[in-house]
């Protein structure tokens, strides 16, 4: 326990002493008093209602001196990474107005649906994944960096998997380069942390994205895949060609699966938006100073009332 102002228990220190001292100084006054008439000294030797008006004093001068305590109160998943695909396939029109549009909308809606103990970074990838936001609790900020996001090159899953693991450990994560290459470094384990990973699931290239999963869920990290487009796909153009372009759930359900997250199939804009309000955050428990002074005023109440009550049933009135 801490306080903000621990002269405060000095002073209740030498107040509490003073006014125990001065009430057995008084009792013994009285006690003389009464012994000198020849009269009964029963009645003074009640000292119950007196120890809880003098029990009250300390209880609430320590509490002027605002305690403060550590306790554990639950907390919403203390991280977001949303991960936005922004590859040529996300201006397939069989989403309105375009994939990378709904994806937009939904993510937006997803960032002010969750509480500001919640931080939200965004990581916008094509063949490559750029960071755009750190996770913050600004969550404008989130919303400015899906707001800004722009198509253009192919997907990698994997790529962006690791991506948003680096931002959330704060380092550089890759995957080895050979498979007798000796594994990545020991990451931690970030149990409060979430990837929402919002694409089509085509992916054209880059590190292995079953693997980079696998990485994502040894650190303790779930990933939650959300399918943007149709099974029936649409046809885009790109650099003079036309290309076919489908939804692949089979990828993302496979993203998901390795790190015990869900897939969630969005069809059109309204299911998206459903899909990204039923992703479960998990809940943890943080360690959060609580100021005590209320606790210890209550408490400091209840005592004066106990000893009133007690000097009104004994004495008649309130000494």
């Amino acid at each position: 326990m801490t306080f903000s102002y621990p002269f405060m228990l000095v002073v209740a220190g030498v107040v509490t002493v003073a006014a125990v001292a001065m009430y057995v100084a008084l009792h013994r006054r009285r006690v003389r008093a009464l012994a000198g008439t020849g009269l009964a000294v029963g009645r003074s030797t009640k000292h119950l209602p007196y120890v809880f008006l003098l029990a009250a004093v300390p209880v609430l001068l320590v509490g002027a001196a605002r305690p403060e305590a550590p306790v554990k109160v639950p907390r919403a998943s203390g991280t977001v990474m949303l991960v936005v695909d922004a590859s040529n396939s996300m201006t397939a029109t069989d989403l309105e107005p375009t994939r990378l549009g709904a994806a937009q909308q939904a993510a937006t809606d997803f960032v002010k649906a969750q509480p500001t103990s919640v931080d939200i970074g965004v990581v916008v990838f094509g063949q490559t994944a750029l960071n755009t936001q750190t996770p913050t609790d600004n969550h404008n900020d989130a919303i400015a960096a899906i707001n800004r996001v722009k198509t253009g090159g192919g997907t990698s899953l994997g790529q962006a998997i690791l991506a948003a693991l680096s931002a959330i450990v704060g380092k550089p994560v890759s995957l080895p380069e050979n498979p007798d290459d000796p594994p990545p470094a020991d990451l931690g384990y970030w149990r409060s942390a979430t990837i929402v990973l919002l694409s089509d699931g085509e992916n054209t290239g880059g590190p292995d994205a079953e693997a980079a999963a696998l990485l994502a869920s040894d650190a303790g990290v779930r990933i939650e895949t959300v399918g943007i487009g149709t099974e029936r796909g649409a046809t885009i153009e790109v650099d003079g060609f036309q290309l076919s372009t489908a939804l692949n759930a089979d990828v993302l359900t496979m993203i998901s699966d390795a790190t015990g997250g869900s897939y969630h199939p969005a069809g059109d804009p309204e299911s998206l938006r459903e899909a990204t309000r039923s992703i479960d955050l998990r809940i943890t428990l943080q360690e959060k100073l609580v100021e005590l002074t209320a606790v210890f005023t209550i408490a400091a109440i209840v005592l004066l009332t106990i000893g009133a009550l007690l000097m009104i049933r004994w004495y008649g009135r309130v000494v």
